[in-house]
């Protein structure tokens, strides 16, 4: 299977769950198992396939900055650095949502760190965690917020 192909399967099985995991309250369970859990190991599956299938290609590595951008111009291994961003940051929205959940964190609150999660991982982790430290400080109230 070509990389574009790949692309064009992982790229909506991804965002499928990022809808599950916007709407998370009304199917906790389906959004728990299926975003939080599912399409992250099918992700991480076919990553591990194609990291043995490509590798063997790349001409640089990860030494210098150089080097991995050398890695990318490889479509088969810059596809694979897609997997790797579309199934950690989706199984880290997954964690922000069961997080919330347990946390007693309105969803409303999570919305905006999902968002920065999809669109920018880190940043995105970094504020609910911001939320999380927030809602532990005594006489935060985050449910009514």
């Amino acid at each position: 299977m070509s990389p574009e192909t790949v692309f064009q399967i992982a790229q909506p099985i991804a965002l499928a769950g990022w809808f599950m995991l916007l709407f998370a309250p009304l199917m906790p369970k389906l959004a728990d198992r299926v975003a939080g859990y599912a399409i992250p190991i099918l992700l991480a599956l076919v990553y591990a396939v194609m990291l043995v299938v490509y590798m063997p290609e790349g001409e640089g590595g990860f030494g210098s900055l150089p080097e991995v951008m050398k890695l990318f111009t490889i479509p088969g291994l810059a596809m694979t650095g897609w997997l790797h961003y579309l199934a950690l940051d989706l199984f880290i929205g997954g964690w922000e949502v069961r997080t919330a959940r347990r946390e007693n964190i309105s969803h409303w609150l999570v919305l905006p760190c999902l968002a920065l999660t999809l669109l920018a991982g880190p940043i995105g982790l970094l504020l609910f965690l911001a939320l999380c430290f927030w809602k532990a400080r005594p006489g935060a109230t985050p449910r009514n917020a």
